[in-house]
């Protein structure tokens, strides 16, 4: 295990000293200081400090925590260029490959040194859901660009199926990484629509943009990629916070999307209510799934 722990405490410090380098470049494009950038700078900076420590005295979790805060504000910073730009189509597919292999390191750290089976022990929950989150949330903005162009759908349908299901995927992830609480009676609640929400595995807004980003891109894959061969394209398509349980299956684009819009127009219409969350799109969506089954 501690031979491990030193690979880990090596191979974070080399890919702090690599995000390092890019934030400098991008600093130097952008030609002014970006609060996020300097906000990663820091991180790194002192990530760096605690690398130079005695490698065994090093918190493997703590350095993989700096760094992974640091990657989701440089990422954040090249993901708003990307959306200003509205993801030009001659450089966007490199840069979006570019930003999810960032937001993907964290976790192929962890699982390729075998810390723990749970690698959720060493990022923790709120982490995880972070970069799932990320991931699939760039995706979603890259795929609603490129759904407004239609020669390049025309030519490329394939590789928008393929974003798109990658997509969902990391969303779906995101919203499995905790369980729900079980109501019973040792668990009181002052709030009972609160209660609902967190039974129901919504344990923020971000799980609720989550459901709908992954019900809208079910929509894009029905209607643009209908003709597309299906893959074998596994993911764990529950949807109700379950990640006590695995079981994955094919992902079927409107069955899945049907399933994680049902469940968001009924929270919406019920513990959220007063929140007026707005279910006018998911309701259009549900109704072209359901005549496009029939």
């Amino acid at each position: 295990m501690a031979a491990a722990f030193c690979s880990v405490v090596r191979r974070v410090e080399e890919l702090g000293d690599l995000a390092q380098a890019r934030i400098q470049q991008l600093s130097e494009a952008a030609g002014e200081d970006d609060h996020f950038l300097i906000r990663a700078s820091a991180a790194l900076e002192k990530l760096k400090l605690l690398c130079g420590e005695e490698k065994e005295c090093s918190n493997p979790s703590n350095l993989l925590e700096l760094y992974t805060q640091a990657i989701l504000d440089m990422t954040y910073f090249e993901e708003n260029k990307l959306v200003d730009e509205d993801f030009p189509e001659d450089s966007s597919s490199q840069k979006v490959k570019e930003l999810i292999s960032f937001l993907s390191e964290p976790e192929i750290l962890v699982k390729e040194n075998n810390m723990h089976p749970k690698h959720c022990n060493l990022l923790g929950d709120e982490l995880l859901e972070c970069l799932s989150w990320r991931r699939g949330a760039l995706l979603y903005m890259y795929c609603h660009s490129l759904t407004k162009r239609r020669e390049w759908l025309l030519r490329k349908s394939s590789l928008l199926k393929k974003y798109l299901l990658d997509g969902i995927s990391y969303l779906l992830q995101m919203l499995n990484y905790r369980c729900p609480i079980q109501l019973n009676e040792g668990v009181s609640f002052q709030d009972l629509d609160t209660a609902k929400l967190l039974s129901a595995g919504i344990f923020s807004d971000i799980h609720l943009l989550a459901m709908m980003y992954s019900g809208e891109m079910c929509y894009w894959g029905s209607k643009y990629c209908a003709d597309q061969q299906p893959e074998n394209h596994e993911v764990d398509t529950s949807v109700s916070g379950g990640g006590c349980t695995t079981h994955k299956e094919p992902l079927d684009f409107r069955e899945v999307g049907e399933k994680i819009l049902k469940k968001y127009v009924s929270v919406c219409e019920g513990p959220l209510k007063e929140q007026e969350w707005n279910t006018t799109n998911a309701k259009q969506i549900l109704n072209f799934f359901h005549h496009c089954c029939n």
